[in-house]
């Protein structure tokens, strides 16, 4: 089994199947990484772009290849010491008379989530046509894993990333069982918030990486332009609120109109009265682990219902401390990931648009910098084994677009002299805001592009237009102002020149991806300049030719370098990736450390590295610059 160096993610679908991607195994070879990180492959439904909605989990995707082609396509990743990581989806399937276990009644019954009382089924999130599976059973566990287990056996994988184990009734019982059943390597799509701390009784190498992400990006953002940044949000929006109580209200909305059934179906397991829309929007992480079956209670779960103000008998009935409601306890902790993911990422995240560059799963907006001191700290604390994201198909905006808006704070006058005098063109100032960030941060972009995405952001911020209540003559607009802005001469400029300025914050971001503990994951295209929008901007094909082309040529670009050149290094050095990360002083705008004393990192966060004092010793640089400095023991 191939050890984990690096991860590359594969979005397969329609035009991105195994034979494609067997095709890339030689240049993801010599790009360096170790693993295929494939999307999910199992049978989804027809015509399906994501492979998300399984219809049938006990059968490879016949769209993608079938099980013949993913193993020839494990088979040449293995000659050329590459292992594949499947993406698995264990919470839902897809709702309909294709999946043969929903279209079965007396299956329907034994494998989904459903509630007698109304005849609905647990959702996916808001999602009706995605049906939440019954994982705590074990029959169901086995039939829906058995495939996955023999492709684990058979070394055709080599781990899994699990798709949203939040959705679960009892994920660290679940992960125990595919760890029992031999897959060796799991990592998980936990979204941590802000000082959460993944649950040490996992049997997991780590999460998919939003920690990491979230701390870099508010790593190179300048502290010094907090102040002026905000004040002149508030000026042109007049939005004075803070992003904490912008995200509770999103929260109890969402919770009172789209959770509103599921709710009601809570409520109706209660002895008593009682707000339960408000208590499913009250937890300021995802949710609690609360196992009513081993009565284990930890402390991280009665600081999180402590922090939810909740009323003394239902914070009691949630601890445990009340026995006899363990069906509301399980389903309440069920519920609240949703609760919190459409109120805060899909909703507060598009209304709440301070600095946009902050504004990504996982996140705190309201957390403008991080400093050195705490970047390391968190780096010191993270599991060894887990993912470090930048970009991944779910981030609302890529590495590089994020960077580019970051450079924005380098300057937070010159910002002002460029918004000032444009956001009145739209009526609504702080959509204006939004997608003067937008156009900048992902300059330049079509108009194809910058429409589909102005629809989604409206609709998801459910302001002045929704999903549900779709106000077309407003999105018209908000999208002809938007377009305009496209031939905006000197709107290009300044996105050219903050371009430039961001290309010391792409490169340092990821040095730092590549080099601190954890396993660096690299979304499909994210090799060369990468300006994606959320999905479906980010699913776009991308141009491997071009990327074949330059990788080692003379013109290769420096982000293609980097990462080759420092893959090869933790080829070489794989002891020292694996040893001591220890920080070195280097003052309040460097990020510099060593790692097993062999190999040596420094990146100016702010400034440069012309003050930067190398450790005793004789280095040899690998890559150098004026803010990037890599190098390995002599």
């Amino acid at each position: 089994m191939t050890a984990p160096r690096a991860t590359y993610r594969l979005q397969l679908g329609p035009g991105l199947g195994f034979r494609e991607a067997h095709e890339l195994v030689p240049y993801l070879a010599e790009l360096g990484v170790s693993h295929l990180y494939l999307a999910p492959s199992l049978q989804a439904r027809r015509g399906s772009t994501h492979g998300y909605d399984v219809v049938d989990p006990t059968s490879v995707s016949e769209e993608l290849g079938g099980e013949e082609g993913l193993r020839a396509l494990a088979a040449a990743a293995g000659e050329a010491d590459l292992g594949l990581v499947l993406d698995i989806v264990p919470n839902h399937m897809a709702a309909q008379d294709e999946n043969p276990f929903w279209r079965d009644p007396l299956w329907r019954a034994k494998f989904f989530d459903l509630d007698w009382r109304t005849g609905m089924h647990r959702r996916f999130f808001d999602v009706g046509e995605l049906a939440g599976v019954r994982m705590e059973d074990p029959e169901v566990w086995e039939v829906t894993h058995a495939k996955v287990i023999e492709l684990a056996r058979d070394g055709v994988i080599d781990g899994v990333r699990v798709d949203h184990p939040d959705g679960l009734a009892n994920p660290r019982r679940y992960l125990e069982r595919l760890q029992e059943a031999g897959v060796e390597r799991l990592w998980v799509e936990k979204i941590l918030e802000p000082g959460e701390r993944l649950r040490s009784d996992w049997p997991v190498e780590g999460t998919t990486g939003y920690e990491f992400l979230n701390d870099v990006t508010a790593l190179f953002a300048d502290p010094g332009a907090e102040e002026p940044l905000t004040r002149l949000y508030r000026e042109l929006t007049a939005e004075e609120r803070p992003f904490a109580e912008v995200a509770a209200e999103a929260k109890r909305e969402q919770a009172a109109s789209t959770f509103a059934e599921e709710a009601s179906q809570l409520a109706a397991k209660l002895p008593f009265e009682a707000d339960v829309a408000g208590a499913l929007a009250s937890f300021h992480v995802y949710r609690t682990y609360v196992d009513p079956e081993a009565g284990q209670v930890v402390d991280a779960d009665r600081i999180a219902v402590e922090e939810a103000c909740l009323p003394a008998q239902l914070a009691r009935i949630l601890l445990l401390e009340e026995r006899g409601h363990d069906a509301f306890v399980l389903r309440f902790q069920q519920t609240t990931p949703p609760v919190h993911a459409k109120g805060v990422e899909d909703t507060a995240f598009y209304r709440w648009n301070r600095f946009v560059a902050l504004n990504e799963v996982g996140g705190d907006p309201g957390r403008f910098s991080f400093p050195v001191t705490a970047f390391h700290e968190a780096n010191l604390a993270r599991p060894p084994g887990g993912l470090l994201a930048t970009t991944t198909h779910d981030t609302k905006r890529s590495g590089d677009l994020r960077s580019r808006l970051l450079a924005i704070a380098d300057d937070p006058a010159a910002w002002e002299s460029v918004v000032r005098d444009r956001v009145d063109g739209w009526r609504d100032p702080n959509e204006a805001y939004l997608i003067l960030q937008t156009v900048i941060g992902a300059w330049p972009l079509t108009p194809e592009r910058l429409e589909l995405y102005l629809e989604k952001a409206l609709r998801e911020a459910k302001v002045n237009t929704t999903w549900v209540e779709q106000d077309h003559d407003w999105e018209a607009g908000a999208k002809a102002w938007a377009l305009s802005l496209l031939a905006d001469e000197k709107l290009g400029a300044y996105a050219s020149r903050l371009s430039e300025r961001a290309k010391r914050v792409v490169l340092g971001t990821t040095l730092l991806k590549l080099t601190v503990p954890g396993v660096p994951d690299f979304y499909q295209g994210d090799e060369l300049p990468y300006l994606a929008l959320v999905d479906p901007d980010n699913r776009r094909p991308v141009d491997f030719e071009l990327r074949r082309r330059l990788l080692g040529s003379a013109d290769e670009p420096q982000k293609l370098r980097l990462i080759r050149e420092t893959l090869a290094l933790r080829a070489r050095r794989p002891a020292a990736f694996a040893g001591l990360y220890e920080p070195a002083e280097a003052g309040e705008d460097v990020v510099a450390f060593t790692r097993g004393g062999e190999v040596l990192v420094a990146v100016a966060v702010r400034g440069d590295l012309a003050r930067f004092r190398l450790p005793r010793g004789q280095w040899r640089d690998v890559i150098r610059d004026e803010t990037l400095l890599l190098a390995e023991r002599s």
